[in-house]
């Protein structure tokens, strides 16, 4: 999960600074006059990326925000707010305002995946992957909104919301995937390929970092729907023991850290070119643990529920990152190996 800003080199700016042929000749379209996406460069596509995961992340801890304040039902029905009205009335108070608050914050993020998708496709030369990558996150949007619906018509039932979380989750996994794609086109990656049994591994256990991730988010939705900040007062629980799902979302934790362990040393051993992304990962994760020991410990406190929530969203980033980091390394040297082969 490196910076993206950390392997500039002057032919990647100069890359990004160049005014690339736009979409092919005939009648001049609105998009023409607007800044930026007459003859978008890859700089300016880059940025609306950027800004799609950001957003993303954003409004996991908006959502976070409107849960932990028991607002969840401020609007007590939708898409409208209430029966009769979309905006929330003077009666449903802060949490009507907070829920409607949040409902429109996707609004912000549609129009950010539609400027990104925009830019994406007049785009030149043409990357027909990462349209569709664009594409159907900016479709996931709508879907991910219909759901959050769900929830409120569903009275906040805690495998919806777990649900909502982790459609999120994969928006925010898809975003860091077209931010990497964007950042190191087809041909290129992060790190020089390396080839051998340690960069096999290393790819192994980027994957197995990957879906223990992915896991250990899971069973945290599994710890929040068991406990105080499932929803409001009235809001279902799932049932389960709290302290028994936190001691699963612990043991996964867990797993995640021993890998990532191993694979900080594999890689340093090895003098792997991810070495440097994979303690960045394993900073992050430390730092996540942390937060969540110290809210199980002090009662869950509403400001470090919310970061930890952050947090998650900022791992699973990570993870995407360092997994694509690894397979493209690993993809880099196998073509080599075929061309100096062929080349024979």
């Amino acid at each position: 999960m490196s910076s993206v800003t950390a392997h500039n080199s002057p032919a990647t700016d100069a890359r990004a600074d160049s005014a690339p042929a736009g979409p092919p000749a005939g009648r001049p379209s609105i998009l023409d006059r607007v800044p930026g996406f007459a003859h978008p460069t890859d700089r300016f596509v880059f940025g609306w990326a950027i800004a799609l995961l950001v957003a993303n992340i954003g409004i996991v801890a908006t959502g976070g925000a409107v849960r932990l304040t028991k607002s969840g039902l401020g609007c007590p029905t939708w898409p409208r707010c209430t029966a009769e009205s979309v905006v929330p009335h003077a009666e449903l108070g802060i949490h009507g305002v907070i829920e409607f608050g949040n409902r429109m914050l996707t609004w912000v993020l549609t129009v950010i995946a539609i400027a990104t998708v925009v830019a994406i496709w007049r785009r030149r030369p043409v990357e027909r992957f990462n349209r569709r990558l664009s594409v159907l996150l900016g479709l996931g949007i709508p879907f991910q909104g219909v759901i959050g619906g769900i929830t409120v018509l569903t009275d906040l039932n805690p495998w919806v919301v777990a649900l909502h979380f982790l459609l999120s989750m994969a928006l925010v996994s898809g975003a860091a995937w077209l931010v990497y794609r964007l950042r190191y086109p087809r041909g290129s990656s992060d790190t020089p390929g390396s080839a051998g049994l340690v960069a096999r591994l290393g790819r192994d256990l980027s994957w197995l970092i990957y879906v223990t991730t992915w896991a250990a988010t899971y069973l945290g939705t599994v710890v929040t729907g068991s406990g105080p900040h499932a929803g409001d007062e009235n809001a279902p629980r799932n049932g389960l023991d709290p302290a028994n799902a936190t001691q699963l979302h612990a043991d996964a934790v867990f797993i995640l850290l021993g890998a990532t362990v191993a694979l900080v040393i594999g890689a340093r051993a090895a003098k792997l070119g991810q070495y440097r992304t994979s303690v960045m990962f394993l900073g992050l994760l430390l730092l996540q643990g942390l937060i969540g020991a110290i809210q199980y410990a002090t009662d869950l406190p509403i400001a470090l529920v919310i970061a930890h929530m952050t947090g998650s969203a900022l791992l699973v980033a990570g993870a995407t990152w360092l997994v694509i980091s690894f397979s493209r390394s690993n993809d880099d040297s196998a073509a080599e190996n075929v061309s100096e082969q062929a080349a024979r």
